[in-house]
């Protein structure tokens, strides 16, 4: 009987920060948004779905339609686009998604804000355009700083799925959470 070499668990893959846990990457074959809206209908469906439950608040800082469609199509509650004018409301939410850059108030601001507003575990999706290499390192940054943790980092593209051909990829998707407030984030 051949004695079989012992298998090792594969190499974490992901963003990796020294002394931090490494950022799963995912990618999305979803199509790619209008021109002037955040994301396409697809996208708004997944984020609902993956990242909250039937009638938990969502907060959508979005430009179009597309996470509203989503949100009433998945039984979900939202804060939509009017939110912007009026604040956020009183009641915490689950998820809070938004463009980037936000042109409201600076990113580190910005992600206190989502903090104090979203329920323990609550997430914040931030929804770049694909392209600039150093955008989503500095919003990293910004939401880190204000306690927020690098949960997930999707990757919304286009292109075959028989992995033989080249995906084009449209949209960067950086998911935060609210986790461990008592250890700044962390």
């Amino acid at each position: 009987m051949r004695k079989q070499n012992p298998q090792h668990a594969p190499l974490p893959v992901g963003e990796v920060v020294s002394g931090e846990h490494p950022v799963p990457i995912t990618v999305w074959p979803v199509p790619a948004p209008a021109q002037d809206e955040t994301m396409s209908n697809q996208t708004g469906v997944r984020l609902v779905h993956n990242l909250t439950h039937p009638s938990q608040l969502i907060i959508d800082l979005t430009d179009g339609p597309q996470l509203a469609r989503a949100v009433i199509a998945a039984g979900r509650r939202s804060r939509l686009q009017a939110a912007r004018q009026s604040g956020w409301g009183k009641e915490p939410a689950t998820l809070i998604v938004t463009g980037w850059p936000h042109t409201r108030v600076l990113g580190q601001e910005f992600f206190a804000l989502c903090r104090a507003k979203l329920l323990p575990g609550g997430c914040v999706a931030v929804l770049l355009a694909h392209g600039n290499p150093i955008l989503p390192a500095d919003v990293v940054a910004a939401a880190k700083a204000a306690g927020l943790r690098y949960l997930q980092h999707v990757v919304a593209a286009t292109g075959a799925t028989d992995g033989l051909s080249q995906l084009d990829i449209h949209t960067d998707v950086l998911i935060f959470t609210n986790s461990g407030a008592e250890e700044g984030g962390r």
